[in-house]
């Protein structure tokens, strides 16, 4: 039987703070290859080439802030004409920007405080400063920490808000569909770049299913962000569910071996040939 055709989307060139992305898709085009025919091409082109694929591959393409209409019009021929898009378009989270924090606060799950009007502030956790970041942002791209007495003037509808949290480290955990791989953490809160494997319990992994069960994705690679707070309790800090970077770095060869493993069993699933 013919191979599988894959365009893997990516961004060689982003720069990205205290990571080579360019380095993750280097490696994983590399594995991929072993099981699928592949070509590599920058966001801004997908849309134009997608047609003569069996499926699109979304891996580091950087913020799409960056080259929002040509996204746009991605998703929006995509899904017109039926190509298979990994992950999935129907993703809630960072996929279709930050309105999913202020859902899942109303909900009551257990992430960060968020709100979006001034005379929600109040309802806040009371602190010496707050986090206000864009709806629409990525990467920390417009994050800013204000003090309490200024936080209700930046409050516009086009901005988030949420309490800043002493937390004592950040963690995060990987799934590929809904199968859960491996979790990494940055022990040294002034070091958030350098990541650690992380052994996470039972309550951990039921702390980042349910995000995982929430968004409903069933073909894709997620990334669950979360703070260890300081009642000792896990807070949700963002649901990567559109080109989550991986940390394969921070793996062992083993573990780097079956992440590959999984991916390329669900690429097949979700292409329908077999592994």
């Amino acid at each position: 039987m013919p191979r599988p055709r894959i365009l893997y989307v990516t961004d060689l060139a982003y720069q990205a703070r205290g990571r080579r992305y360019c380095d993750e898709d280097i490696f994983l085009t590399s594995r991929l290859r072993e099981d699928f025919d592949l070509a590599l091409c920058h966001p801004r082109d997908a849309a134009g080439l997608m047609e003569g694929f069996d499926g699109v591959v979304v891996r580091n393409s950087g913020p799409v802030l960056a080259y929002q209409e040509a996204y746009d019009d991605f998703r929006e021929r995509a899904m017109r004409s039926g190509v298979r898009v990994y992950n999935q378009l129907s993703g809630k989270a960072d996929m279709a920007g930050k309105q999913y924090l202020l859902d899942l606060t109303a909900a009551g799950y257990p992430v960060i405080p968020t709100v979006d009007r001034p005379e929600d502030v109040r309802r806040l956790p009371e602190t010496d400063a707050y986090v206000v970041k864009p709806k629409l942002g990525a990467d920390s791209i417009g994050l800013r920490i204000v003090p309490a007495e200024r936080v209700r003037d930046l409050v516009d509808g086009d901005v988030l808000v949420q309490p800043r949290i002493d937390f004592a480290y950040e963690v995060s955990f990987f799934f590929v569909d809904h199968d859960f791989q491996y979790a990494v953490y940055a022990p040294h809160t002034d070091r958030r770049w350098q990541l650690e494997p992380y052994e996470p319990t039972s309550d951990d992994l039921e702390f980042a299913r349910r995000f995982i069960d929430w968004n409903g994705i069933d073909h894709g690679i997620q990334r669950v962000d979360a703070c260890r707070a300081p009642g000792g309790e896990l807070l949700l800090v963002e649901l990567e569910d559109l080109n989550p970077y991986l940390s394969l770095d921070a793996l062992s060869d083993k573990g780097r071996d079956a992440f590959v493993t999984a991916m390329k069993a669900s690429l097949h699933r979700f292409l329908g040939t077999p592994a």
